[in-house]
């Protein structure tokens, strides 16, 4: 912690009072450099690094001297003298008025005390003027302001506690948010925790694991590390040991960190990622041959490097070699041939600042104050509008930009803005450490893009030897899964379960797919299931539509011989009118039997139901035809029957075209009602779809199928009875075996229909149709184009006389 005290010092300042005084009891003397001035800026830094206690024996109070000079600390107090001079060069922020500083030098926590209640009531051992000239009493209480450069916790932002402190460095709680958007960002959601016994760690951490766990991020561990502690100090080293976090966060302040490095390195422990915090992760020094495996890859934030231009280099210069630049008096003079690469400090680092940048800027930062002070008029401060009176104003209200560009203003709290570099430590082989920027960290830029990472971050990390670790407690769910919560362990330590059949996983839930979709093998999407129908290209409708095109050949192959043959006897037998018109219906069965395969459309699924009832009724009516026309032509030879006359020729040709037209108006009044549609059957398969007609109005589909069952039983019935009818070619028993298997196909096809999922349904369908066509072809045309064919001595009509009634002739 560090911290300036802006107190107002004049001549007048020294006038004691009679009255009262008090007494600075002790050590006094702590004064390291001085400049007068009309103004004076106090400062408290450690300049020294130990200290040495001198005991009297009790014979007068115990006196410490300082040794050993803190490099850093010293630049630190350098820096401010060097924006003294700056500022008092500049003629336009306080015309007319010269600051000076009084730098005190605070090792070891009583001397700090002391050296800051030195700089606040003077150097006088015998007393202080606590009573001075009211008008001085007023300037002094308004700038009686704690500004740091260096105090980090997130405490001093509490304005009832602090009212008075301001600070040029980020409040710890935006460092903190920063780490949280580190690890969220490279997905390191299990992390463990070493912080040190102080109001810093304590608050730190304890932000740190209050913010994490809102991104899902957990804590394994969080373990106080104390330099004292043997014990704390072994339950950290089993713990790195067993623990399967591979990130740590070291969240200690920097000489914290010098002692705990010094007893890990003693310990095998690799294989860990180290985050640190601002106090140490910029600190080279800390690099060793013996770290090399512990701190390869170490990541952190912090402050922003920045130059100052100027005579920076010229004040540590002469300080460093103990000479001086023209037109200095002292008798040494610098030359500037003086080699600076002979040493190596913190105090010859002056080509890139960080904490350096803000002491420069708490500096300004009391100028541009006492500037708006030293403007106010009548009670009232032109800048910011309000009443000088109030203490915090002139501090609270100020914006301004410094000479290298850093932007300096306070928000309600009295907190800086926050800008930090993000840091990574490659490691090289003789130990030494490149601290390389690979990002930035700014809150004031808009949500989403104040954590940036450089394009090249993860090539360079580690220097190319390392790759950035994974740090969870368990790997996402795989596809297919969703993450459920053990209550027992952290939230990161999820279970993970198989999600159900039908749904797919978003690592978290299980989701149902819409009906039309269905997960594909991983279970991470939802694909359109595949549709299924009985095509030309599969193997089952190649077959159907071959044996449909054979049917189609022979009906057509059986129309030409008979065609070649009408005058014979045997064609010319049962009326060669009803044969040619059959031929042809078992042509028009065996196409609509094509229209079933395919895929399912409005026209089509019409088409292939009207069609197959038509046909088949059409069919059916000429095999009754030809049937009713053997029972008249028998009933013809008895002695005095005229029954032939009242079924001839237009009666058989009326019957036909009666029965079939009533299958026409039972499918148009089925079409008009409610006809057959393509559907999207989800049904019987759960992994794809499949297309087909719906029959629309199940009525008129059974309806259709019931009359030319009805047809086909009353043909069965006739045919049945005509069977023993004498004659070496009678035609009633071929029908009877051709109805006997169209009745038992269709008889069969009912349950098969019935049963059947998706596409063997439409297959069934044409089985049955093709099944009982070639029955009808088979038994009624092939005898008699075996006997037209290979024996035509039969095939007359003497051989047919005394066999056949010649009335069918």
């Amino acid at each position: 912690m560090g911290w300036i005290s802006i107190i107002l010092f004049t001549v007048l300042a020294g006038i004691k009072s009679e009255n009262q005084t008090c007494r600075v009891i002790g050590q006094t003397g702590f004064r390291e450099f001085s400049k007068d001035g009309d103004l004076i800026i106090g400062g408290v830094f450690s300049m020294s690094s130990t200290r040495k206690l001198i005991d009297n024996g009790y014979q007068s109070f115990p006196y410490t001297y300082c040794q050993k000079l803190n490099d850093r600390e010293l630049k630190f107090a350098r820096t401010v003298m060097f924006t003294v001079e700056e500022i008092n060069r500049d003629t336009k922020l306080l015309p007319g008025l010269s600051l000076g500083y009084r730098l005190y030098n605070g090792c070891g926590s009583e001397n700090l005390i002391r050296a800051a209640v030195e700089a606040v009531n003077g150097e006088d051992p015998k007393g202080c003027n606590v009573s001075i000239f009211p008008s001085l009493l007023c300037l002094t209480c308004l700038l009686s302001l704690k500004v740091s450069y260096l105090s980090t916790c997130a405490c001093l932002s509490d304005k009832r506690r602090f009212p008075t402190f301001f600070r040029t460095v980020p409040s710890d709680r935006f460092q903190v948010i920063g780490l949280v958007q580190l690890m969220k960002y490279f997905d390191w959601r299990w992390v463990g925790i070493i912080h040190s016994v102080s109001s810093y760690s304590d608050k730190g951490t304890s932000e740190f694991v209050k913010e994490a766990e809102k991104e899902g991020i957990c804590v394994e561990y969080r373990l106080p590390y104390s330099r004292r502690s043997e014990k704390e100090f072994n339950v950290i080293v089993e713990t790195l040991s067993g623990s399967s976090s591979k990130v740590v966060l070291l969240f200690v302040s920097l000489s914290n960190t010098r002692s705990f490095l010094t007893k890990i390195e003693k310990y095998n422990i690799t294989g860990k990622q180290w985050v640190g915090s601002e106090s140490w992760i910029t600190q080279a020094d800390l690099a060793s041959d013996e770290r090399k495996n512990i701190l390869q890859g170490a990541v952190g934030f912090a402050l922003p490097r920045a130059s100052i231009p100027g005579a920076m280099i010229k004040v540590f210069w002469e300080s460093f070699f103990d000479c001086s630049f023209p037109p200095s008096n002292t008798s040494t003079m610098c030359t500037g041939t003086e080699d600076l690469r002979t040493v190596s400090s913190d105090y010859t680092d002056v080509t890139y600042f960080r904490a350096e940048n803000n002491v420069y800027k708490a500096v300004y930062l009391v100028a541009y104050a006492l500037h708006a002070l030293l403007q106010c008029h009548n009670g009232s401060n032109p800048t910011t509008g309000k009443s000088c009176v109030t203490k915090n104003d002139h501090i609270r209200y100020v914006n301004f930009t410094t000479k290298n560009g850093a932007k300096v203003f306070f928000d309600e709290n009295g907190d800086s803005i926050a800008q930090y570099d993000l840091v990574n430590w490659q490691m090289k082989e003789d130990g030494t450490v490149e601290i390389v920027n690979i990002g930035q960290y700014d809150t004031s830029l808009p949500e989403g893009e104040k954590f940036k990472l450089k394009d090249n971050a993860r090539k360079v990390w580690g220097g190319n030897s390392n790759e950035v670790p994974r740090s969870v407690c368990r790997e996402p769910c795989p596809p297919g899964t969703r993450k459920a919560i053990n209550k027992r362990k952290p939230v990161c330590c999820f279970d993970c379960f198989e999600c159900p059949e039908g749904t797919i996983s978003n690592k978290t839930n299980c989701l149902i797919c819409p009906p039309e979709f269905w997960p594909n093998e991983k279970k991470d999407q939802c694909l359109p299931k595949p549709t299924e129908y009985l095509s030309y290209g599969e193997i089952m409708g190649a077959l159907l539509t071959g044996f449909g095109c054979v049917g189609i050949f022979l009906s057509l192959l059986t129309s030409i011989i008979f065609l070649t043959h009408k005058e014979t006897p045997i064609v010319k037998a049962n009326n060669s009118e009803l044969s040619f018109l059959l031929l042809f219906s078992l042509k028009l069965c065996f196409l609509c039997s094509l229209t079933f395969i395919g895929r399912p459309s409005d026209w089509s699924c019409m088409l292939r139901h009207t069609a197959f009832g038509i046909t088949f009724v059409l069919c059916i009516s000429c095999v009754l035809g030809k049937t009713i026309v053997v029972l008249m032509a028998f009933r013809a030879t008895i002695p005095g029957s005229s029954v032939i006359k009242w079924f001839g020729p237009t009666q058989q040709r009326l019957s036909v075209i009666t029965f079939t037209f009533i299958q026409v108006v039972i499918c148009i009044l089925w079409l008009t009602t409610n006809p057959p549609f393509p559907k999207m059957n989800m049904k019987y398969y759960k992994e794809k779809i499949i297309l087909e007609c719906a029959l629309g109005s199940a009525v008129g589909f059974w309806a259709v199928l019931g009359y030319i069952g009805l047809l086909a039983l009353l043909c069965f019935i006739l045919a049945f009875l005509a069977r023993k009818l004498p004659g070496s070619f009678n035609e009633a028993k071929l029908i009877t075996f051709s109805m006997l298997i169209f009745c038992a196909v269709w008889i069969t096809f009912i349950p098969a229909y019935v049963s059947s999922p998706g596409k063997f349904t439409v297959a069934v369908e044409i089985f049955a149709i093709l099944a009982s066509s070639f029955g009808l072809l088979a038994c009624i045309f092939v005898p008699k184009c075996y006997i037209i064919i290979f024996r035509p001595e039969q095939n007359t009509k003497k051989h047919l006389m005394g066999k056949i009634p010649p009335q069918t002739l």
